[in-house]
């Protein structure tokens, strides 16, 4: 490995061993807000620094056994664990180079999801649910947070849009790539002929702002709204004002939040919401001036952009970035996206 690797590395090291001792500490159990960043940092760092360890150890037992090739004897042993031992080696400092060089910041950052029936009606609004269904358990298989923060259902089953805050670890870094309009081929349970009908959902992916990433907004520019929420949530839903809707003006951007029972936690998610709209959007700007960058993306994220196909009665699904067909829909929308995502990740590494 060269020296900047080394070098990241034992930074993260050092860090490790200060996020460890504040954990040792009783008073840091009190803030339960700190507790929670700290654990999550751990948690980032943790195999890193094991995998580093274990990669500091075979460096030894490769000079051990080179000090054995002088012995006739153990000659072959030795040249058999040496090769052994530099194969481990090569993977982890692959294993390094994809974690460390040219990471995404926004990688470990929680996210909003957007889900949204596109084109083909109430069949589109029933495809938004499978899609909330697949991201559910495979959020639950990652032991992750899911919020729900937005949900306005269709007359005839599933939604029109759902808003979701998902929280874990390194959540935008597995989920980023779903970003795009999700194309679905099936028969709807109306059709009486059995032709199949196309539809289409939106998936929009973006990284929950940190408090040192928000980027300055005046006040002034805000216009903020409330109303009564609609549709489901019990009997308080419709009788109090505690829906909220926030528009920046000079961008034109919008967040609302209506699921919770209280204005005041409403109106801070969709604050929230609205910096990392407003920060998604200054980052794409940059990305617009350096194309050369642009082009090692899979994709633009963009929401007119046809990503995948889900095609019911082959039982097949088609990621059209990276040319990916898999005969097992079924078991990829009970939350098993993982080759999909794998794939769309050394994609991106290409």
């Amino acid at each position: 490995m060269n020296d900047k690797l080394i070098e990241k590395i034992n930074e993260l090291c050092s860090k490790h061993k200060i996020i460890s001792d504040q954990l040792e500490d009783q008073n840091i159990y009190q803030d339960h807000a700190l507790l929670k960043k700290l654990n999550k940092e751990f948690s980032q760092i943790d195999p890193i620094v094991n995998k580093y360890n274990h990669y500091k150890n075979l460096i030894n037992d490769i000079e051990e056994s080179k000090l054995c090739l002088k012995d006739k004897e153990l000659r072959m042993m030795a040249e058999e664990d040496i090769e052994k031992n530099i194969a481990k080696k090569n993977i982890l400092e692959d294993y390094f180079e994809n974690e460390l060089v040219d990471k995404d910041p926004n990688d470990s950052k929680d996210i909003f999801l957007e889900i949204r029936a596109g084109t083909g009606g109430d069949e589109a609004a029933i495809f938004s649910g499978d899609l909330f269904k697949m991201y559910s358990k495979y959020a639950e298989k990652n032991s992750w947070d899911i919020e729900l923060l937005n949900v306005t259902e269709s007359d005839h089953g599933g939604y029109k849009e759902l808003i979701l805050k998902v929280t874990g670890v390194n959540v935008y870094g597995q989920l980023k790539f779903e970003s795009g309009t999700h194309r679905v081929q099936r028969v709807p349970n109306t059709e009486t002929q059995g032709r199949i009908h196309t539809s289409a959902s939106t998936v929009a992916v973006l990284p929950a702002v940190d408090e040192i990433d928000q980027i300055a907004i005046n006040p002034s520019d805000l216009r903020i709204d409330t109303y009564r929420a609609s549709g489901a949530g019990g009997q308080h839903i419709n009788k109090t004002d505690s829906a909220v809707r926030i528009t920046h003006i000079p961008s034109g951007t919008v967040s609302e939040c209506q699921d919770g029972r209280s204005q005041h936690k409403n109106k801070a998610q969709a604050m929230s919401m609205l910096h990392s709209r407003l920060l998604m959007s200054e980052q794409e700007q940059r990305k617009k001036n350096t194309a050369e960058e642009r082009k090692s993306l899979i994709g633009s994220g963009d929401r007119s952009e046809r990503v995948r196909t889900y095609n019911f009665p082959q039982g097949r699904i088609t990621d059209h970035r990276i040319n990916l067909t898999l005969y097992k829909l079924d078991h990829i929308l009970e939350g098993n996206i993982e080759p999909l995502i794998d794939e769309l990740k050394k994609a991106s590494l290409n």
